[in-house]
């Protein structure tokens, strides 16, 4: 009888506690972390298991050569999956990843996309990933072991195989790999406003019912840090790695901007070269700041607990810092011979985990997002929190459909739940209520512009699809408008403003206002949803 139900896949966790070896047969093993390290291991480098529980130590080579051991624990995380159901489907066939023909990867193609029996079918673009990860891989394979690659490709250069990097494409201009789906070059994109966005947060993370009343029974222990969390990517339009990697230093106080402005660290940006200033709401600096209250805040409770099982102790590689200089976003880390000087912008979010300060209780992370146990929570722990308010909210869908329905009919039914969330949507959502806003002070009907007066605004303010990637930090505009907002790009701005709820349409006026400021000139309103002139006051 197999050990596991089929292969799988764990990751190097390098904060974890390292467990005693009394036995005499593991004596001898030494350290743990250290013997992984030494293996060319780092944190987050995956370990793939056969069905008996062993590993491949050359399928596990992958992640730790070539251009894969240089790419983000996102791509191994990916490409790890990948590997682990195309390996299942070769299992199942009886069929060794060595001897992997064309017409297999056809038959796993198939099978992912539109077998019937498969319940678990992918949409084109989930597909493209794993494609991209088997030719990595059988394109590393083939020069390492001599392995035919047999995914299909087109026009990739003898000697060099896809980079992890750029998502495995790596063929001429205008070729396209024949394994590729029609249809995985456009992502599904989706969005939600403002009113479902809200609703989705209160009846998933915070315990009510499509009435508005609480559930009973709610206990709600991570509330106020789940509501956070989401409030925050909705509205700063981070990506989920992004604002799951902030450090408690780097948010700043509560005050009187609408929107005070933050700074990214280069190295939790995807793709980073350089850091990048955002900005968060107040409404959600509030949030935040209840949360991380010292008094009230779960998140102390959570510290305490650690604090109290010294946890954090047994961290294997932790850093203790000293101060943090915010004008130069600088931390002090004790080092052998004093505090050492570490630029924010180098530290990505498996090192950010790592981060303490000492206080009269013991120690406290700097991470911002804790787990109930007081360690930090892992970044991917969040598409679980998402998952877990989806399912609550289909459940409390079903539940309004009445009793009596059959276990095969309540499932149906959850399936249909016209309510629910992925971290991604929350920053599609965010683009387009910029772009809304955006698009309004750029409608050409605003009273009283020459086109000398539309040069100056365009000096002072920049195209919209500049703007929007300056928002969303993307390189290229394009990247904005074909990909995040192409649905959107021929509607009237009109209609555009109807997505907004008042209190962001009000944005619009504080907006123009800022210009007219900073421009000497004086712009008409624009209206809001109801015909009426919006107000100062941009966003929540």
């Amino acid at each position: 009888m197999s050990a596991f139900d089929g292969w799988t896949v764990d990751f190097y966790d390098f904060t974890a506690e390292v467990p005693e070896l009394d036995t005499d047969q593991l004596s001898g093993f030494g350290d743990l972390h250290a013997r992984a390290a030494g293996n060319g291991a780092r944190h987050g480098t995956p370990v793939l298991l056969d069905p008996q529980g062993r590993p491949d130590p050359r399928v596990n080579l992958f992640f730790r050569t070539g251009a894969m051991a240089d790419a983000r624990p996102s791509t191994w995380r990916r490409y790890a999956y990948s590997l682990v159901v195309w390996l299942q489907f070769l299992d199942v066939f009886g069929q060794h990843w060595e001897d992997a023909t064309p017409r297999d990867v056809e038959a796993f193609k198939d099978w992912r996309l539109t077998d019937i029996r498969n319940d678990e079918r992918v949409q084109a673009t989930s597909f493209d990933t794993d494609r991209a990860a088997l030719n990595s891989f059988y394109a590393w394979a083939g020069q390492r072991y001599g392995v035919s690659n047999p995914v299909a490709s087109a026009g990739a250069r003898a000697g060099r195989w896809p980079s992890p990097v750029d998502g495995g494409h790596e063929y001429s201009a205008g070729s396209r790999y024949p394994l590729r789906p029609a249809g995985s070059s456009r992502r599904q994109v989706k969005w939600m406003l403002r009113v479902a966005f809200e609703q989705w947060r209160n009846i998933g993370l915070c315990g009510y019912t499509f009435e508005g009343v609480r559930r009973a029974g709610w206990r709600g222990a991570n509330e106020d840090r789940d509501a956070a969390f989401v409030d925050g990517l909705y509205g700063t339009g981070l990506r989920l790695l992004e604002w799951a990697s902030v450090l408690d230093v780097e948010i700043p106080a509560v005050g009187s901007a609408r929107f005070a402005s933050a700074w990214l660290s280069a190295a939790c940006i995807k793709r980073g070269r350089e850091g990048r200033v955002y900005r968060i709401p107040r409404s959600v600096l509030t949030a935040v700041a209840a949360y991380a209250d010292p008094l009230e805040g779960s998140r102390i409770e959570a510290v305490r607990r650690a604090q109290q099982a010294r946890r954090y102790e047994s961290l294997y590689g932790r850093r203790i810092v000293t101060g943090y200089n915010a004008r130069n976003r600088t931390l002090m880390i004790e080092g052998g011979s004093g505090p050492v000087p570490v630029s924010v912008d180098v530290l990505g979010p498996d090192g950010r985990r790592l981060l303490f300060r000492r206080t009269p209780q013991g120690l406290e992370p700097l991470w911002l997002w804790l787990a109930p146990n007081g360690l930090p929570k892992k970044p991917y722990g969040w598409e679980d929190t998402f998952q877990a308010a989806n399912e609550r909210i289909a459940e409390a869908w079903v539940k309004n459909a009445g009793e009596g329905l059959s276990a095969v009919e309540r499932e149906r039914r959850k399936a249909e739940c016209p309510l629910w969330a992925r971290p991604h949507m929350l920053r599609h959502s965010f683009c387009l209520k910029w772009f809304s806003i955006l698009s309004a002070v750029w409608q050409r009907r605003v009273d009283g512009f020459s086109e000398e007066e539309m040069r100056d605004l365009r000096d002072q303010l920049g195209d919209i699809w500049y703007q929007l990637a300056m928002l969303m930090g993307h390189r290229d505009p394009m990247t904005t408008r074909e990909i995040y907002l192409e649905p959107f790009t021929a509607l009237e701005v009109d209609y555009l403003m109807e997505l907004l709820d008042g209190e962001e349409a009000a944005g619009v006026d504080a907006l123009l206002r800022a210009v007219a400021r900073e421009g000497g000139r004086t712009l008409t309103g624009i209206p809001g949803p109801r015909g009426e002139a919006a107000q100062a006051g941009v966003g929540r």
